[in-house]
């Protein structure tokens, strides 16, 4: 890389951190390229993106930002899933790592919260930004859909009522 490559990797890591919600630090063990398509596949599906960087630049790339208490985790072959939506990175890394022994949660930061291995791994439990949307909606919903059912429910049994009576007018 030459120091133009350098500086345009350093503004955009430092863009992506000043954008997004949550950082999870990951560390690769020789991760085959099938294996690293198949992780970033995976994070672009849930509206989030992996990057594998140097070190030095991404810790460049950190001042200015609410991110830096990942300096300290930037060792070795990592690889830093990052999202808007503070659940999807953290939930697609834990998935991951799971099925995946060469890969491992290092840590991670939500802002200027520093997450442990343990953090990220709650952060991955809990429902996503567009779950909670639903859920609310679905909350929203419901009062208005009983209002509804109430209110049918005398028509329809009076009609049942009518039918009955002319039933047995017929017979």
């Amino acid at each position: 890389m030459d120091r133009a490559q350098k500086a345009a990797a350093v503004a955009e890591l430092n863009r992506t951190f000043s954008e997004v919600g949550v950082v999870v630090v990951t560390r690769n063990h020789g991760m085959s390229v099938a294996q690293s398509t198949q992780l970033r596949n995976k994070m672009r599906e849930a509206g989030a993106s992996y990057k594998v960087s140097k070190n030095r630049l991404a810790k460049i790339a950190l001042d200015g930002t609410d991110y830096l208490s990942l300096g300290d985790m930037l060792t070795g072959p990592v690889g830093l899933a990052s999202s808007i939506d503070p659940v999807a990175a953290a939930k697609v890394a834990v998935e991951f790592a799971k099925t995946n022994d060469k890969f491992e949660i290092v840590g991670g930061a939500m802002g200027a919260n520093a997450l442990d291995v343990e953090g990220v791994k709650a952060l991955a439990t809990l429902p996503s930004l567009d779950e909670l949307r639903a859920k609310i909606v679905g909350l929203l919903v419901a009062p208005a859909t009983k209002l509804a059912t109430v209110t049918q429910a005398p028509a329809a049994q009076l009609a049942r009522v009518l039918k009955a009576y002319s039933e047995k007018e017929a017979a």
